[in-house]
């Protein structure tokens, strides 16, 4: 069997909204490579990451590629037409770079090592280890093994808004929790909670790809007994209180539910928002006060934010 793989040139900005495109063209994952993640990764022992990466030459000189595999099949020529019409609209919402688009064909056999050569172990905080499935790997003491299968949505754990996002989690979190996971993508942010102590998280996606794929990763987790997966758009329609409100999202997302996400954190209780740029730290933290949160806690990886507020 022939794949193809799509390999879009954009800018850390995009990477989520480039990703997004490419899941609605039929990708089941992408990988994402950054010459400065590389260098990052290579330079220091941030959590003590394992990573098995190509040659460094293989990157881009700047900017971001994101790769996804399709099956090769008789309309590609004009799926691929249409993202690429997709990706130029970006452009009058984020900097996407130059958003060139190109493909390149390989077998089956190939396809499956492009993507297992990617993810390795990494632990990404105090207390959790996120493995893929495939790998062979025996925790330490205290150590918290998170199964993923990185090939199914977004989020393997190893970008710097999940990283930031779950150590903010492990920080936070109290035994006996509510939590609720707002565009919880493959599942990683609820499974860490309910790994740390929450004993009912409810993980929420617009996306029925990403509801599958949570599914299944809680199941691999064995922690379906405290995870609900559930399809829904942000907040809407939820009621009750929860402990920790929890959305590793894009910042313009984060902007249109921040005050359901005052009305559904307890007093007391905290909402922690990640997937903020750089530039958008300013916005994000002046809505949060407006909706009357306190800000409690920024914290910064590379250009990306995640922000811990309290409801007081």
């Amino acid at each position: 069997m022939k794949w193809s793989e799509i390999c879009v040139h954009t800018t850390q900005l995009a990477v989520e909204a480039v990703s997004n495109l490419l899941h609605e063209v039929g990708a089941q994952g992408v990988v994402i490579e950054d010459v400065e993640d590389f260098d990052r990764m290579m330079a220091e022992d941030h959590f003590g990451e394992i990573w098995d990466v190509s040659d460094r030459e293989t990157y881009p000189t700047s900017g971001v590629h994101v790769k996804a595999y399709v099956p090769a099949s008789g309309d590609f020529q004009d799926v691929l037409a249409n993202l690429r019409k997709e990706i130029e609209r970006l452009r009058s919402m984020l900097d996407i770079g130059s958003g060139e688009v190109t493909v390149a064909e390989i077998d089956e056999e190939d396809w499956a090592h492009s993507w297992k050569q990617y993810y390795k172990p990494v632990k990404i905080s105090q207390h959790l280890t996120i493995v893929p499935l495939w790998e062979e790997y025996t925790p330490q003491p205290e150590e918290n093994v998170i199964l993923l299968d990185p090939g199914m949505a977004f989020g393997t754990g190893t970008h710097p808004t999940t990283m930031l996002c779950i150590q903010a989690i492990e920080n936070y979190i109290e035994e006996g929790d509510r939590v609720i996971d707002v565009g919880t993508g493959s599942g990683v942010l609820s499974i860490a909670a309910a790994k740390l102590g929450a004993t009912s998280v409810k993980a929420l996606d617009l996306d029925s790809v990403a509801v599958e794929s949570a599914r299944q990763n809680v199941e691999t987790n064995g922690v379906e007994s405290l995870v609900q997966v559930d399809t829904g758009d942000l907040l809407k329609g939820v009621d009750g209180e929860y402990d920790l409100v929890v959305a590793n999202i894009l910042a313009d997302v984060i902007l249109l539910f921040i005050e359901d996400a005052y009305a559904r954190t307890k007093t007391g209780g905290r909402f922690i928002t990640s997937g903020i740029i750089g530039e958008k730290r300013a916005e994000v933290t002046s809505a949060l006060m407006a909706a009357g949160f306190e800000i409690e806690e920024t914290r910064v990886m590379e250009d990306w934010v995640a922000i811990i507020a309290k409801k007081g």
